[in-house]
């Protein structure tokens, strides 16, 4: 929401949009502070802007600029003038350190409980503000929902996306009077420019071919192309949907998810044994000697954990996936995974949740997390090289070498 309130919703995102601010706390705050003194000066006129009341006493008279130092940077503030008298917001730009954390802290619940009413108009309080009205709230909500919802549906034309990670984050919500778990589906990439950075976002019922595809070709209808190899774990809707929204992409079975997977055929007591010896088969130097280890821990396996053995060979094809593709490549698919360390990230803040009221309330968390995770990335050092990228996609040129197999051989739980 703008300073304005005759410049809509929709319009102040456009601009944003247009002035594409990397930013998004600081446009959070700037947004909330303003909305919260266009309330207080609405309270003053005893009618809220534009209105007709017989209880207005005062109206506005534009606005006036002031810039306010915050931790999120210096926000350039659009500050409400009255016809008679005047407006300060003393509450915000006085007390500043205090007031600075109590609206960092209204930005930050809002995502986390949904933009409760009754939370909100709690906290601020703390800016010396006595109330604010839900539809005042609702106002609030959407525009930062229109702001997660930016991020999301936006183009990706930063593209060839050589590499890409595949994931779903189970949720708790309240629907229908009672509790259920959704999927929070989420895609990771490496752009051209060597950049890792968040593709997408969806909440489904089920994880689902149904909901992976659907997922997947929203992705590709708003740009994502030049994918030569995707990692997700091994649900077969998944795959399916991979090789049906990506065609020609390679399919690389996550190793974490695997090992998770085959250290339920051993004894507890074997696990770091099995866990080890399997994790030297991904630290291989060259293709043949990936394939000879895997080979090798096989018969490792073979005269004390038969089941681990069958798993693992009959996981050969989907695991070694990568190894058609440029050895430095290897080390940041399996070492620097982005995807396992943004999954981190996100539970640590929807377990501060536990429940989420709705669905919107978990896109306007999630989303926001990643959408600064996404920020943090654009400013960070290339993740992969370009000369490496290039490599990757000369290297999977029908006739240069085997190309791995886009779909599975086996799938096994």
């Amino acid at each position: 929401m703008a300073a304005d309130p005759s410049v809509t919703p929709a319009q102040w995102l456009a601009k944003q949009i247009e002035t594409d601010d990397p930013d998004m706390l600081r446009s959070m705050v700037k947004t909330m502070a303003e909305a919260l003194m266009s309330a207080e000066a609405d309270s003053l006129c005893g009618a809220a802007y534009g209105r007709r009341s017989d209880e207005r006493t005062n109206s506005r008279n534009g606005y006036r600029t002031r810039q306010w130092d915050t931790r999120a940077g210096t926000i350039d503030l659009a500050i409400p003038k009255l016809r008679q008298g005047s407006y300060y917001p003393d509450w915000l730009l006085e007390r500043r350190r205090r007031a600075e954390q109590a609206l960092i802290s209204v930005v930050a619940t809002s995502y986390l409980l949904g933009v409760s009413t009754r939370r909100v108009d709690k906290l601020v309080e703390q800016l010396g503000i006595k109330h604010i009205s839900k539809s005042q709230v609702s106002q609030m909500a959407t525009v930062l929902d229109e702001q997660v919802e930016a991020f999301r549906t936006r183009a990706l034309d930063a593209g060839p996306y050589t590499f890409v990670w595949l994931d779903a984050l189970t949720q708790k919500v309240r629907e229908g009077g009672r509790t259920i778990n959704v999927h929070a589906l989420v895609a990771t990439g490496v752009n051209a420019n060597g950049q890792r950075e968040v593709l997408g976002l969806d909440v489904t019922s089920a994880e689902d071919g149904a909901g992976w595809l659907a997922f997947l070709r929203g992705l590709t209808a708003r740009g994502l192309s030049g994918v030569q190899l995707v990692v997700s774990d091994a649900h077969r809707g998944l795959v399916e949907a991979i090789g049906a929204a990506l065609p020609g992409a390679a399919w690389q079975r996550c190793r974490t998810h695997y090992l998770r997977n085959l250290l339920t055929t051993v004894p507890k007591s074997a696990q770091p044994w099995v866990a080890t010896l399997v994790r030297t088969i991904f630290d291989q130097p060259t293709a043949e000697q990936v394939r000879t280890q895997h080979a090798w821990v096989i018969d490792a396996l073979e005269a004390k954990y038969p089941a681990a053995c069958e798993h693992l060979d009959a996981a050969r094809e989907d695991l070694l996936a990568f190894a058609a593709f440029p050895r430095e490549t290897w080390r940041q698919i399996w070492s620097n995974n982005p995807q396992e360390r943004l999954n981190k990230e996100i539970r640590r803040r929807t377990d501060v949740v536990g429940i989420f009221p709705d669905r919107p309330s978990i896109i306007r968390l999630v989303g926001a997390v990643l959408a600064e995770q996404t920020d943090e990335w654009t400013e960070a050092r290339r993740y992969m090289g370009l000369d490496i990228l290039a490599k990757a996609r000369i290297r999977l040129i029908p006739g240069d070498t085997p190309t791995p197999n886009p779909l599975p051989q086996t799938l096994t739980a």
